[in-house]
């Protein structure tokens, strides 16, 4: 339930600190006083979208914290799919920036506004004048529905079951699509291949043929160029390894006279074993590169062909036409194998939707188990709301074909509604008026309470358009209702607010500068008070005062 909220800067809210107990509580207030403020500002908290122009003072952070105390079971799982650290008093905040920037918090720990609206849509669930047309919706119906019969955790197996089925469908269609294409593709595919694996392309392959055709084809360059340097080295009559013999010579001389000209013998020493070396690399290069015809035209043609297959294939790296070859056995594997795999798939598709069956089956009948009481516990409530004659249905059909199946199984849900003596119940969206929506929605919610539909509920003026008769009814409902959640309705009608446990007041505070939203709990003698201005529209009399203290105390 909702423990403690704490707004500040929110529209017309500076700061405001309220704390709410268990049962039925009631808001009341002034039209424009800011009871609507207070819900957009719990409706901000929850992950609601908003305004950003919300804030009173735009140079300062608006923020708003709700203090909730959870059931552990049932919210636990929230936390661990979202590796939260979980505590029976869940704190949710929500702050903006003045740069408009929001941010969101779960136990002090940062969330996506995404998160937040998740856990929100499990704690509270606030209903406002409009929201009765959601009575005419069919998945509200069936969401009604399968809360009554407790089918969250089913429901959840089903869909995981059933997105499985999906993707396995998909898969079978896919495979059954490349059956059916042109066999003068995969023929077409299987001479490319042919072609590819006849060809023996091997890794590395094109950079070496070129670099070995770009020395063939340059041989006789080749040649001299290695002769030049033998001669240069060793063979001509001033070679440079004869002339490095000189100047070694002439430095051992000269050490006679310069001693510190000894340190060059063995630089010069090293200089010459390594010429010595590169002389003789040179002379093995000569004896090894094979510089025959032969070679040269057969790597003209290796070369040729590497060429004419990435040109046909249109790649400029060799790397790419290696991928192309892998790309096409794929294919080709594939589509020999086409019948086997289908085969695989249909049998994967069958089990799949035999467990989808059966869970889906399990779901209507748990549906069609509670819908006696359900219809029941409906109607009994809306005949105490004036309408003696009221009769409420539910009606339950499956789909024509069971091979069909939604995400919430096969089963189809209408809410049927009849106000008048033997007139047959009919699809409530086409039967129903606007009051009279109003509470079927309030019976259809105090039913869902009963199984645990949500921890808070919020009625925003859900009474509007009744009478005396019928507001008393709807305060004796919310008022049980309250032993099973937290109710909190806010309303205009004394008939409703006489009969919370908790009563608190909306009212307005105006200085020089500006007008704010004040909100506080009223003592029994300023219940006594409220209630009569409700009365007797804001003219306090003794009569009102002494009607007030007789409906406080019915």
């Amino acid at each position: 339930m909702l423990k403690h909220l704490t707004i500040s800067n929110y529209a017309l809210i500076d700061s405001l600190s309220i704390s709410f107990d268990d049962g039925f509580s009631v808001i009341t207030g002034e039209t424009g006083a800011g009871k609507s403020i207070l819900l957009g500002a719990l409706g901000f908290v929850l992950g609601n979208r908003t305004d950003t122009s919300i804030m009173l003072d735009e140079s300062k952070k608006c923020a708003v914290e709700a203090i909730f105390v959870v059931d552990n079971e049932r919210f636990k799982p929230f936390f661990e799919e979202n590796d939260l650290d979980f505590d029976e008093e869940l704190i949710l905040r929500r702050e903006l920036s003045p740069t408009k920037k929001s941010r969101a918090f779960i136990n002090d720990t940062p969330v996506t506004a995404q998160q937040l609206k998740e856990l929100g849509n499990q704690l509270v669930d606030i209903h406002s004048q409009h929201d009765s047309l959601l009575l005419t919706n069919a998945d509200f119906q069936l969401e009604i529905i399968d809360n009554a019969a407790d089918n969250n955790a089913l429901l959840a197996e089903y869909q995981g079951v059933y997105h499985r089925f999906v993707a396995l469908r998909n898969e079978l269609k896919s495979l059954r699509e490349m059956a059916q294409k042109n066999v003068a593709e995969n023929d077409f595919l299987s001479f490319q291949l042919d072609e590819l694996l006849k060809a023996d392309l091997q890794d590395g392959e094109y950079e070496e043929v070129s670099q070995r055709l770009e020395l063939l084809e340059n041989a006789e360059e080749v040649k001299t160029l290695l002769a030049q340097s033998t001669n240069l080295l060793k063979d001509s009559e001033v070679s440079i390894l004869d002339q490095l013999n000189e100047l070694k010579s002439n430095v051992e001389r000269l050490k006679r006279y310069i001693p510190e000209a000894e340190q060059y013998l063995e630089r010069l020493e090293s200089t010459k074993i390594e010429l010595k070396d590169i002389a003789q690399d040179i002379d093995s290069l000569q004896d090894s590169t094979q510089f025959d015809a032969e070679s040269l035209n057969e790597l003209q043609e290796r070369f040729d062909l590497l060429q004419r297959l990435m040109m046909k294939h249109h790649v400029n790296d060799y790397a790419d036409l290696l991928k192309i070859r892998e790309d096409l056995q794929q294919k080709v594997g594939a589509f020999a194998n086409i019948d086997e795999l289908i085969a695989k798939k249909e049998n994967e598709v069958r089990k799949c939707e035999k467990e989808l069956s059966q869970l889906a089956d399990n779901l209507s009948d748990r549906r069609k188990k509670v819908k006696l009481s359900f219809e029941k516990s409906v109607t009994d409530i809306i005949r105490q709301l004036k309408m003696p004659h009221g009769v409420f249905e539910v009606e339950i059909t499956e789909f024509s074909d069971k091979s069909e199946y939604s995400e919430k199984g096969w089963d189809k849900i209408c809410f049927l509604f009849s106000a008048n003596k033997g007139v047959k119940p009919e699809d409530m969206s086409r039967v129903a008026s606007g009051g009279e929506l109003s509470r079927l929605m309030l019976a259809i919610k105090a039913v869902a309470a009963e199984s645990n539909y949500i921890p808070t509920l919020i009625f925003d003026e859900i009474d509007t358009g009744v009478s005396g008769e019928v507001a008393s009814k709807l305060g004796d409902i919310m008022h049980k209702m309250g032993d099973s959640l937290q109710i909190v309705s806010i309303t205009h009608l004394p008939q409703i607010a006489s009969k919370a446990k908790n009563h608190f007041f909306v009212y307005k505070d105006e200085d020089n500068e500006k007008t704010r939203s004040c909100i506080r709990q009223l003592s029994h003698d300023e219940r006594v008070t409220e209630i009569a201005k409700m009365l007797s529209n804001d003219k306090i009399t003794p009569e009102a005062i002494r009607a007030a203290e007789v409906i406080l105390t019915i």
